[in-house]
């Protein structure tokens, strides 16, 4: 394959997109707190001084969506009118409807035209693993990511206390022969306040972010883009509207895999745009983990109110250690498909978004990413003996 180079990028959570997915998630969790059984869609739109969140909802306890939104944004750092948007003097607009009827009764179990529950929508939504990584991630996107997270932290910890919270990472990785052999470019846009130079923020920058995240892979021809425009002091929602799902490349696989297009945050279980997305992840990294393949990818795709799948695929990109049809085959018969199986295997009724809302759904540590599990591959490794 000879050598190639790679791009992932990531943001941090003070990004205006990023905003507006932590509110849709904050306010999805909260419903589900007092009713696992909530049903929502939830969207949210950041600007200059004005916050708007809008969707349906079906639920039978009342959340404060406002509070939700202004408690959301103050986590975040966004306090005080220095930052240019603050949790305290922002508007919230709230445009909230009732779930649709045509569509519950196709989730509902035995309402549609189907007994079982139905998926929430109609489309296609992919999984990916390989081994660049111990999370069994490509490389790009964990290194953006954990650039984006270590953004975050020098700013909380006051270890750069001239750091504001709205942030940018990507990161160009060299391949050859198909491995990551070493970091090409890393671009960082970090806001910061008005008093420090140009000069400072790059060099705090690489000593505090970068060489503690990507040391092992720079060497003397790395390039280094810090706040390529010479600064950057207006930023959040007040420089650029932020809106709920629009950062769904960053929230997968930093485009190294395929994606379905449908976003995550805001969306109850029901929705397969979200959990479907999880079983595929899940389905992938068992894979991996078992030795069954190297890399892997799988398609799952629903059609609204029904609930098998319309069609699962397995792609092993060659590294496979049994056919993909064969692979698709024990997909089936090992993992629960099912929008209802699904919810149960991965406990998706339980308040677990926000969290998920920045930095990435997938290779996670914490224990309320089920998805990230390996608990299938003793099952899975018997198929390699047949």
């Amino acid at each position: 394959m000879g050598k190639y180079i790679f791009t992932s990028e990531s943001v941090t959570e003070g990004h205006p997109d990023k905003v507006c997915d932590q509110i849709s998630d904050a306010i999805l969790d909260e419903l589900l707190r007092h009713d696992p059984e909530s049903r929502a869609g939830i969207e949210c739109i950041a600007t200059t001084g004005l916050v708007v969140v809008a969707g349906e909802i079906r639920t039978n306890h009342y959340v404060d969506i406002a509070g939700i939104a202004r408690q959301t944004i103050k986590d975040i750092g966004y306090n005080g009118a220095s930052a240019g948007f603050s949790a305290e003097d922002c508007g919230v607009m709230v445009a909230i409807d009732e779930q649709s009827a045509d569509i519950a009764q196709g989730v509902d179990k035995g309402k549609g035209k189907y007994k079982e529950q139905g998926a929430g929508d109609q489309g296609l939504m992919f999984g990916f693993a390989c081994r660049e990584t111990k999370e069994l991630m490509p490389l790009p996107i964990m290194l953006a990511h954990k650039m984006a997270r270590r953004l975050a932290a020098v700013r909380k910890s006051g270890l750069l206390k001239y750091l504001r919270p709205d942030g940018k990472t990507e990161i160009a990785v060299e391949y050859e022969n198909g491995k990551p052999r070493r970091v090409d470019t890393i671009v960082i846009a970090a806001q910061h306040n008005e008093t420090v130079s140009e000069k400072k923020v790059e060099r705090d920058i690489i000593n505090k972010v970068v060489k503690p995240v990507c040391g092992k892979y720079l060497d003397a021809k790395t390039k280094f883009f810090i706040n390529a425009t010479g600064k950057f002091i207006k930023g959040g929602p007040v420089a650029d509207t932020g809106l709920t799902g629009r950062k769904i490349i960053v929230d997968t696989y930093g485009g190294y895999s395929a994606h379905g297009g449908g976003c995550f945050s805001g969306k109850d279980p029901s929705k397969v745009d979200r959990s479907a997305c999880y079983m595929a992840r899940y389905v992938a990294k068992n894979i991996v983990a078992a030795g069954l393949a190297d890399k892997c990818e799988v398609q799952l795709a629903y059609v609204i109110g029904r609930a098998e799948p319309v069609s699962v695929l397995v792609k092993s990109f060659g590294t496979g250690k049994l056919p993909d049809e064969n692979l698709e085959k024990i997909v089936r018969q090992v993992f629960p498909l099912k929008p209802a199986e699904i919810i149960k295997h991965l406990k998706l009724k339980r308040p677990i978004y926000k969290k998920t809302a920045a930095y990435g759904h997938f290779g996670r540590t914490e224990p309320e990413f089920t998805w990230e599990k390996t608990d299938l591959v003793s099952k899975l490794k018997k198929y390699l003996v047949k």
